[in-house]
C-alpha cells in the first residue's frame, strides 16, 4: 500500500490526513516500527489509530496511560480469585504440590492486559498507547522490551513472543519529555491543528449534510477562536460537536442570533475562564470575521 493509497483509504473512513502523516503511517506499516504522534490535545491523534484499525480491518487495542500505571494494568496479572478457588478445590480433593502450582500458573489463569493481548492476536491489531506522557517515566521501561522485541517476560511462564507484530501507535500531548530510549524505537511525526482547507474537508466528511456556507463559517469561527488566549484550545472533535449543535438548533448563519451562538460555545469552551473570556460581543466579532 502506497502512502497515497493509504491517505485515500483513511479519507474513505472519514479521516483527512496530511501528506506528512500519511507517509509516516505508511512507513510505520512497511517497516514494522512503532509510530509516535505528538501534538496538542484535540488534533486527532487518537482518531488516527481508530481509523487505521478500520482501514486495516483489524482490532484496536487501547492502553490509556495515567500516572501510576504499572505492569498489572498494562501487561498482565494473575486471576488471583480463580487461583485461590482452584487451590481450595484441589486441597479438598487431596491434591497438593507441584501439579497444583503448575495448573494455577498456566495461561488459563492469566489475565491479558492490552500490551500482552496485542502480541497474542492471530491478526496484527492496532495497539494504541494513548497519552504516554501521562505515565510515569519508570513505566517507559516496561514498554522497551515490547517495542524492541515484541515479547513479554513472565517469571512463572517464561517469555511469550509475539504471534504477530502489532501496529503500534503512541500518542503524546507533550506534557513531559519522553526518554531517548523510547524515542529511538519509534518513528516520529508532529500532528498540527489542521489548516482551514483540511478542517473543512473533515467537516464535510463527517457532517455531509451541513450546508457549504455554514461549513465555511464554522471552520472559520473555530480557526479564529484558536487564536484567542484560551486555557483549552478547541480541537477537531469540539469543532464537530459545534457543527452538530448548530444544525440541531436549525442555525444556518452564525451571525443571525448572537445569544444562540453564545449558548453553543459550551461545545468549544471547556473551562470557566475560557467561557468568561469569550463574551457575546467577542463571539459576535469572531463570527463576523468568519462570515
Amino acid at each position: 500500500m502506497t502512502w497515497t493509497t493509504l491517505k485515500s483509504a483513511l479519507a474513505g473512513e472519514g479521516y483527512v490526513a496530511s501528506d506528512d502523516l500519511a507517509v509516516a503511517l505508511q512507513l510505520a506499516l512497511s517497516l514494522g516500527r512503532p509510530l509516535l504522534l505528538e501534538g496538542a490535545a484535540g488534533v486527532g491523534k487518537t482518531e488516527i489509530a481508530r481509523t487505521l484499525a478500520q482501514v486495516q480491518d483489524t482490532r484496536l487495542i487501547r492502553l490509556q496511560c495515567y500516572e501510576g500505571l504499572d505492569a498489572a494494568q498494562a501487561i498482565y496479572e494473575w486471576n488471583y480469585q480463580r487461583q485461590l478457588l482452584t487451590i481450595r478445590a484441589a486441597a479438598e480433593g487431596g491434591e497438593t504440590g507441584k501439579a497444583v502450582e503448575d495448573r494455577i500458573f498456566s495461561r488459563d489463569f492469566l489475565l491479558e492486559r492490552p500490551l500482552l493481548a496485542a502480541i497474542t492476536q492471530e491478526k496484527p491489531p492496532v495497539l494504541l498507547i494513548d497519552e504516554i506522557d501521562r505515565a510515569d517515566e519508570e513505566f517507559e521501561a516496561y514498554l522497551l522490551e515490547i517495542l524492541s522485541d515484541f515479547q513479554v517476560s513472565i517469571p512463572e511462564l517464561g517469555t511469550i513472543t509475539a504471534v504477530t507484530r502489532p501496529i503500534v501507535i503512541l500518542t503524546s500531548n507533550g506534557t513531559r519529555d519522553l526518554s531517548d530510549a523510547l524515542r529511538r524505537r519509534c518513528l516520529y511525526t508532529y500532528v498540527e491543528y489542521p489548516d482551514r482547507a483540511t478542517e473543512l474537508a473533515i467537516l464535510k466528511a463527517r457532517c455531509p449534510e451541513v450546508e457549504a456556507r455554514l461549513a465555511d463559517q464554522i471552520v472559520g469561527f473555530v480557526q479564529k477562536l484558536r487564536e484567542e488566549e484560551l486555557e483549552k484550545t478547541p480541537g477537531v472533535a469540539e469543532m464537530l460537536d459545534f457543527a452538530a449543535a448548530l444544525m440541531g438548533l436549525g442555525i444556518a448563519d452564525l451571525t443571525q442570533d448572537s445569544a444562540v451562538l453564545q449558548s453553543t460555545l459550551t461545545t468549544l469552551l471547556k473551562t470557566q475562564s475560557d467561557q468568561a473570556q469569550i463574551t457575546v460581543e467577542v463571539a459576535s466579532r469572531i463570527a463576523g470575521k468568519a462570515a
